[in-house]
């Protein structure tokens, strides 16, 4: 459960973000299905390699009935074979001393003896064919058993593999546990630096919380922007300068910034044309605080987007609401590329 709710809050990570890049989202989702799937496949091909092997046992248990039912059959046969030579003695033996007064009895005896020699020769014939049969049911027996064994073995080194294989997979899924932590912990430093910076703007309408992975640095209007104005406040901008001085010494954060407003209708009389224009404009002055502050900042790290009134944080239905809507969103994410890079190893 622990490993499945650490992945999906990196996957969050990037889902929950509408301008992180797509490719990484795709890219660690895919891996984890893949892993999820040749796990789930390999243990339903050990369950049904043991159910075949389970048949087979039956089947050898089956034919080793069988033979011994025709061992029994064959020996009971050879009894038989036994008794009618011993009667077939018997007679002759009789016939001989008989012979000279009996010859009218001594013919009927032939009969007799005719009868019992065709018997004995259906019988012996009988046997002959039961002898074929067993030998028959025995050869099908030992290739019977010589492919169990052969399957036995087969089936011996597949679950080797599938040990091997399960292995490997809980040994990749640690390692991914520990970089994730890893990434936690850096997250973690990160809120530390910022809130340490921004101490002194902490009840001027500044908020720093760490939420899905990210910094999330959330700043209202009365400490940034005065009403439908894209101009950076004074405090603001002191602000922003001391953020602009902790994302310089980090270069492995990836920034996004987001305008917000409340939805009330915008009444400016600039080329601003409504809240969603207003939310870019803010946000976009804030990117060039930040990089006029932080000249070492690479641009390529930073992206500026205005959700206008469309993600609100609250109800526009009261005052205080509509306060906490009216905000600017400083977004810090740990670069994944590394992670993505070594996951897909």
């Amino acid at each position: 459960m622990k490993k499945t709710i650490l992945f999906t809050g990196i996957l969050g990570i990037m889902a929950l973000s509408s301008c992180v890049s797509l490719s990484e989202h795709e890219n660690l989702q895919a891996k984890y299905d893949q892993t999820a799937k040749q796990y789930k496949l390999t243990l339903q091909e050990r369950d049904e390699l043991r159910e075949s092997n389970a048949n087979l046992t039956k089947t050898n248990n089956a034919l080793t009935s069988d033979f011994s039912a025709l061992s029994a059959e064959k020996q009971q046969c050879e009894g038989t074979v036994d008794s009618l030579e011993r009667r077939i003695e018997q007679m002759q033996h009789h016939y001989d001393t008989t012979l000279e007064n009996y010859t009218q009895e001594v013919a009927g005896k032939n009969r007799d003896l005719t009868r019992t020699q065709n018997l004995l020769s259906a019988r012996t014939k009988e046997l002959n064919n039961k002898e074929r049969e067993i030998e028959q049911k025995e050869t099908e027996l030992r290739e019977q058993q010589e492919a169990f064994q052969l399957q036995r073995s087969e089936f011996i080194a597949r679950q080797q593999e599938l040990i091997a294989r399960q292995q490997e997979l809980e040994r990749e899924e640690a390692a991914t546990r520990a970089q994730l932590e890893a990434k936690e912990r850096e997250l973690e430093a990160v809120r530390n630096s910022v809130t340490n910076a921004l101490v002194g703007f902490a009840d001027k309408g500044l908020k720093i919380e760490t939420k899905d992975g990210k910094v999330y640095v959330s700043m209202e209007n009365k400490l940034m922007f005065a009403s439908a104005s894209w101009t950076v406040s004074k405090e603001g901008a002191n602000a922003i300068k001391e953020l602009a001085k902790v994302l310089e010494q980090d270069t492995t954060l990836n920034i996004m910034v987001e305008g917000h407003t409340d939805n009330d209708a915008y009444r400016g009389s600039s080329a601003v044309k409504d809240n969603w224009d207003l939310s870019v404009m803010r946000a976009t002055a804030i990117v060039k605080l930040l990089l006029q502050h932080g000249p070492h900042i690479n641009p390529a790290r930073i992206e500026a987007c205005g959700h206008g009134e469309y993600a609100p944080k609250a109800s526009n239905s009261t005052p205080e609401g509509k306060a906490a809507n009216r905000r600017t969103e400083i977004i810090l994410t740990p670069n994944l590329d590394k992670l993505l890079h070594e996951m897909n190893q």
